[in-house]
């Protein structure tokens, strides 16, 4: 890749991946201008429980089918290079690739937790942070406990992220989506089966 190559991270368990996904990061590769975004499917997300979540390759099958787009990236690479914890994550694929731009791309749903994420004060010292927002969660994630911290950090409009002295954060609204992975599992518990089966051989 080369040199100022611009990559927005997507965390996430994808159980499964869904279209707010999607939009999430179409909207990002637009507004920001991006040359790429990865989606990083969790091994494991350490705060979220074992019980109920799908299998990785089924995770990562949903986020394949859902992406549909060449510069949407699915990828296992927390898998690869035995790292559980963002923080360490984002410091590792900043070794491996010194030379791209990376961003942290998380849901306004997330950042209403982000304080209870290892070094997350770290995270927001290492990378650009921008949150989209989603249904329900837009107001309350303004009165986020990490926003107690993050608020004299944070940047009115996403222009010129690359030159942003860190730690930074910015609200990017690209349109409320309803979709959610907590819906798509309540209507659907055996969507990994579902896929799983779709994959197989006949």
């Amino acid at each position: 890749m080369r040199r100022g190559f611009s990559v927005g991270l997507l965390g996430g368990s994808f159980n499964p991946a869904h279209g707010g996904h999607r939009r999430m990061s179409l909207a990002a590769l637009e507004r920001l201008r991006l040359d790429e975004v990865w989606w990083l499917v969790s091994p494991q997300n350490p705060l979220k429980p074992a019980a109920g979540m799908a299998p990785l390759a089924a995770r990562l099958a949903s986020a394949r089918a859902v992406a549909r787009h060449p510069r949407i990236r699915v990828s296992a690479i927390e898998a690869e290079l035995g790292t559980q914890l963002t923080v360490d994550t984002v410091q590792a694929l900043k070794r491996r690739f010194p030379h791209v731009r990376f961003l942290w791309l998380m849901g306004a749903d997330n950042l209403l937790q982000f304080h209870r994420w290892a070094d997350w004060r770290t995270i927001a010292r290492t990378l650009p942070i921008v949150v989209l927002a989603r249904p329900h969660y837009a107001g309350p994630s303004q009165s986020a406990p990490a926003m107690a911290w993050l608020r004299r950090h944070r940047r009115r409009g996403t222009a010129g992220w690359r030159s942003w002295r860190l730690p930074a954060i910015a609200i990017l609204n690209a349109g409320l989506d309803q979709r959610s992975a907590t819906a798509i599992r309540r209507d659907d518990p055996d969507w990994a089966d579902d896929l799983t089966a779709k994959d197989s051989p006949a």
